[in-house]
């Protein structure tokens, strides 16, 4: 059996966590964060926004403190391990994974399902490629101008509506002003011009302020606040873009009348 299968056979149950809050069992109980801790030494894709939604599916229930704080047992650390590897290695859906879980939890032997067969990614385009560059990307004026296809006038526009500027000091531009005028370049097919952007512009400015606003106490404490304030900004900002992408094509389902 591979190895997601292999753990099917010594998987604790968490039962108690399903049903009561932490009280004086023998066994530690971890935070979210140590569990991600010990997660990523096997699993270095896992994200807190991962476990949570893992949570949210019913397929870990951590005890929660009298302050509904989670608190995570070691079944519950070895259900996220039973998850992620029966995702990584068997590539099985979360539905038969909970199914097989709740197999377990009856004390029965799930069957044994392969799960589909790998499928090799397709090759990175090539704004992928430049947005994984971060700062390494530099571009001058005249490079953007022919990496992207806009003319001369189109890219002061964009400077002037507030969309992208050089780094500051410099006369360069970095990845994401070279992701804005790649995105922009496509839009202006559709005659989508800078000016109809500027209110994409006031909405990344608002919600900046916000992910700012909220991982601010992080920032200010002195355990290990930095790795953990950088997390929380990144799991923030992908929360908000899949919002907005959720709110997006609500409203375009909606209609014109909607």
């Amino acid at each position: 059996m591979t190895a997601g299968g292999a753990a099917a056979t010594s998987l604790p149950t968490s039962d108690r966590a399903r049903h009561g809050r932490v009280g004086g069992s023998a066994a530690r109980t971890l935070n979210i964060g140590e569990v991600l801790d010990r997660l990523r030494v096997d699993y270095p894709d896992v994200t807190l926004s991962k476990i949570r939604y893992l949570e949210a599916e019913g397929l870990v229930v951590p005890a929660r403190t009298s302050a509904n704080y989670r608190k995570y047992s070691p079944d519950d650390v070895a259900r996220l391990r039973y998850v992620l590897g029966a995702q990584r290695e068997r590539f099985l859906p979360l539905r038969v994974i909970k199914e097989e879980l709740e197999s377990l939890d009856r004390g029965e032997t799930p069957q044994e399902r392969p799960g589909p067969r790998p499928v090799a990614p397709p090759a990175p385009r090539a704004l992928d490629v430049l947005l994984d560059g971060g700062e390494a990307t530099r571009m001058s004026r005249r490079e953007l101008l022919a990496a992207t296809g806009l003319s001369e006038e189109q890219l002061a526009e964009l400077e002037q509506c507030g969309l992208l500027a050089p780094r500051p000091g410099g006369s360069y531009f970095d990845a994401d002003a070279v992701a804005v005028a790649h995105t922009f370049a496509a839009l202006s097919a559709f005659g989508v011009q800078p000016r109809h952007l500027r209110s994409s512009r006031v909405v990344a400015d608002r919600e900046a302020g916000l992910i700012e606003q909220v991982a601010a106490p992080l920032r200010g404490q002195r355990d290990r606040s930095g790795a953990r304030a950088e997390d929380a900004v990144d799991e923030l900002a992908g929360l908000l873009l899949r919002l907005h992408a959720a709110l997006l094509r609500s409203r375009l389902r909606a209609g014109p009348s909607g």
